[in-house]
């Protein structure tokens, strides 16, 4: 049910405010009732329900920083009100203020409360002293430097302190020391949403980020420190660095996207100077130039790079995936298909593994064949004009009217005819793509049309046309 059209707005009495209120809160539109009490609290700011009233909404909206003022004015006003001084010592204890939790609780059992609030007076007096022990021992083992120790005994007193600033704030110190990177940003983030202007925590979370090469969140947390404090030293120095590296990084990846691999090559080899210090960062530019060269063809030097990332991550899987292309490019198939298994493993359904290890696979098995490339000593990027040079200097070397001997001849008009097969493959952007993907457009077996019409099973196959075989040069 909801409540309409109420008229009693700040003019109204306050008894009316209060009474509304009530039956909003005990509808949950709390959202409304608080509504009221503001203006209840507005209208007499000596009556002490009011306040009590608000507390409770704001309690049960979750907002225990709001709640807690107001059950310290309730207090105040009526301190044998033991009600509220217990909701407060509650309060007290989750904050971690024991000391003030402890006077409160001793407080409610001199008042001579009743049965039920007396049993939970003296059951949180007798948890606050056994947290009282804790922080001592964690105190102590922290300074000993026992952060194992000390972030157990944190576990404990945070499981009743929830809102205890300073425990997770060690507690997040003990996991950095531990390496537990994810833990520590874990209570970090806690405590900078329960401290007001916790500047430390944001620098901190900033330099974790940071150490562990995630740039973008390093970035974001220094702002939200400088939004704080503009002026914060640490964060300023801090802020100048991680955007400096960030642009660089930033401007990297667009050269790739722009497919200036050789810019990006270097772009990247000016993050890693940038930041030399972070291994992180130094293994993220190499992993970058690692996929740059291979996708500028620079296979050899992609294999080498690719190699020293897998080194120290043996599973990242966009390098391994660049590397098996760069071994492809330098027709080391055997250990591109390898790398793509692996990949496999720690990357199932992936596209681009799956049709990676197909092509690998086909080229491994078209090399035990006849390979063009080979055939004419050109590298697998060669442009069209290298192709046709090397292609004129072996029909040169190759032509049978060269030899006299007749096994040689025999041997030249073979070799003379892989050549101008080997030409006329490379040169057409159809059948050298066919190529590239493992497919032989000479196969009788998979291009059987194609393989009668140019040379009908080697019967009539002139592809010079002169001397006593009927060849002519055709350098086309």
């Amino acid at each position: 049910m909801r409540y309409e059209g109420v008229t009693c707005g700040r003019d109204g009495s306050v008894d009316n405010h209060m009474e509304m209120g009530k039956k909003l809160l005990a509808a949950g539109q709390l959202a409304d009732a608080l509504s009221h009490f503001h203006a209840a609290v507005d209208g007499d700011s000596k009556n002490y329900m009011a306040f009590y009233r608000r507390a409770t909404v704001f309690l049960a909206m979750g907002k225990s920083k709001s709640a807690l003022p107001d059950l310290s004015r309730v207090i105040e006003l009526k301190p044998d009100f033991t009600s509220a001084r217990l909701q407060r010592g509650n309060l007290l204890l989750k904050q971690g203020r024991l000391d003030e939790a402890e006077s409160d609780f001793k407080k409610v059992l001199k008042s001579h409360p009743n049965d039920k609030d007396e049993r939970e007076a003296q059951s949180q007096l007798t948890k606050s002293d056994e947290i009282q022990r804790l922080v001592a021992q964690a105190h102590s083992s922290y300074s000993s430097q026992d952060y194992m120790t000390a972030s157990v005994q944190l576990d404990a007193i945070i499981e009743t302190c929830v809102w205890d600033v300073t425990s997770r704030e060690m507690r997040a110190e003990c996991f950095i020391h531990m390496g537990e990177m994810g833990k520590a940003v874990s209570d970090l983030k806690a405590a900078s949403k329960l401290k007001n202007d916790n500047t430390q925590a944001f620098y901190k979370l900033s330099t974790i980020y940071y150490n562990l090469g995630d740039h973008e969140m390093s970035l974001n947390e220094v702002r939200e420190c400088l939004k704080l404090d503009p002026d914060h030293k640490q964060c300023y120095s801090h802020y100048k660095q991680v955007k400096k590296l960030n642009k660089q990084i930033r401007s990297a990846e667009e050269l790739i996207q722009e497919q200036r691999y050789d810019d990006a090559v270097s772009k990247y080899e000016t993050v890693m100077k940038t930041e030399p210090k972070v291994p992180q960062f130094s293994l993220l530019a190499k992993g970058r130039i690692c996929h740059a060269l291979a996708q500028g063809q620079h296979g050899s030097k992609a294999i080498s790079v690719c190699s020293e990332v897998l080194e120290s991550d043996p599973e990242n899987v966009n390098v391994l995936k660049d590397r098996a292309e760069a071994f492809i490019q330098d027709e080391q198939y055997e250990e591109a298909i390898r790398d793509y298994e692996t990949a496999a493993k720690h990357s199932e359904n992936d596209r681009q593994i799956k049709e990676g290890l197909d092509k690998a696979q086909r080229l491994l098995k078209q090399s035990l064949r006849r390979d063009y490339y080979k055939i004419l000593g050109v590298k697998r990027n060669a442009q069209k004009k290298e192709i046709i040079k090397a292609y004129r200097k072996m029909a040169q070397q190759w032509h049978p009217d060269n030899f006299q001997n007749p096994e040689e001849k025999k041997k030249a008009e073979k070799r003379f005819i892989d050549v101008a097969q080997a030409k006329e493959v490379l040169t057409d952007p159809e059948m050298r793509t066919k190529f590239d993907h493992g497919e032989d457009p000479m196969d009788p077996e998979s291009q059987q049309s194609h393989h009668q019409n140019f040379h009908g099973g080697h019967s009539g196959f002139n592809p010079f046309g002169s001397g006593p075989f009927n060849f002519k040069f055709n350098f086309n």
